[in-house]
Order: structure tokens, then sequence, then C-alpha cells
């Protein structure tokens, strides 16, 4: 008996660092710098937009748990040829109206000044500014990333796929949500981590 009673401590111990972790321990960081002057790069290729199962998703966390969400309406496209993106006509308008969580008291709360003041900032957009190619389907995309009336520019890792008329990109990376002016605390017993892992599932066809 006694044995079982001093390993009690010791897995409530390990069950609250399991839920401690932070997912973008196992993201890519993206890095971010000043936005940056966009110059004309129209690339010729073929104009693709965004097909309805195309996903933008998050998760967030805080010291004891974590919460996912994404954004339900979004418009976007991206110019390809011959399979690989060109050029640096290639743009995201999310409406921050659609945000969505696991927990509808918190999308509320996301919607709220507290975080993405959605009455003052509607919308968040991507605008690229440079694709690079660093191996058959991998790249490096930047671009500036408007947020919360805070523009950044900002790069991360994405993979390109595509198969017959249909292009994919997809990336995990992890921003944080202080470089754009989302500084919320969160309860002093249960704070609000500073990193936020994006996640894009990009699926596009040929405009028509």
């Amino acid at each position: 008996m006694k044995s079982s009673i001093l390993a009690l401590p010791a897995a409530l111990l390990a069950l609250s660092l399991v839920s401690c972790e932070n997912p973008a321990d196992t993201t890519a960081a993206a890095s971010v710098k000043d936005a940056v002057a966009k110059t004309a790069d129209s690339a010729a290729g073929t104009k693709y937009v965004f097909a309805p199962e195309s996903k933008i998703e998050f998760t967030g966390s805080k010291v004891t748990g974590k919460h996912d969400g994404g954004f339900k309406t979004f418009t976007g496209h991206f110019t390809v040829k011959d399979g690989a993106p060109v050029g640096n006509d290639h743009k995201v308008v999310i409406d921050m109206n659609s945000t969505w969580s696991d927990d509808e008291r918190l999308t509320g709360h996301l919607k709220a000044p507290d975080f993405f003041d959605v009455a003052q900032f509607p919308q968040t957009t991507f605008d690229v500014t440079e694709v690079k190619k660093e191996s058959d389907s991998a790249y490096t995309v930047s671009g500036n990333f408007k947020l919360h009336g805070v523009e950044k520019n900002i790069s991360f890792p994405a993979t390109v796929t595509q198969d017959g008329e249909t292009v994919k990109i997809a990336a995990t990376f992890d921003i944080k949500r202080k470089d754009f002016g989302i500084v919320y605390p969160g309860k002093a017993e249960d704070l609000i981590r500073d990193e936020v892992v994006i996640r894009l599932d990009l699926v596009a066809k040929p405009e028509a």
C-alpha cells in the first residue's frame, strides 16, 4: 500500500507534464521580419484558385491544454507552371468573422478585442513575395502577413504537389501571436502561450 501511495504523486506529475506540452515544439517556427515592398513578378503560368475543400487551421495552447480552430471562409489563388509555383502572384484573404474553434465560448472570445478584434480588423491577408524551391516538392514560402492590423514578412516550409489538374500546397509551422500585437495573457494560473501553430491544406484548380 505504501508503495502505491508514493507512486501517486509521480503519476500526477507525469500527467501534468503531458498536459503542458507545447504543440509548437514539434513544428518549424516561421522566420519573421519587417514587411517588404513587393515587386511585380508575373511569370507566365496558370492561375489556380482555392477549391472548397481547402483548409486553414490553427492550434493555440496554454499551460493546461490546447484548442484547435480555423477559418471557414477565405479566398485565394496561386500561379502554377508545370506543377510548380512561379512568380509571386499568390495571395490568401481570410474573413476573420468566419473564425471557429472547438469551444463556442472561446470562438466568441477569439473574435473579441483581446484576440483578433474582428470588428476592427475583419480581414487577414498573406501576400506572397517569394517562393524558393528547395527540392522536388519542398519550397520556402515568404510573404507579407497582415494580422490584427500588423504586417510582417514571414517565411515557412511548404510542399507543393500536383495530381492532374489539382495542385496542393501543404504547410505546418508556428508564429508568435505577440509579433502581431495579440498580447492577451490569459489567467495568472493558466497563461496562454505565445506560439500558435498554423496548418495550411490548400487545394486549387485552374480558374474557370
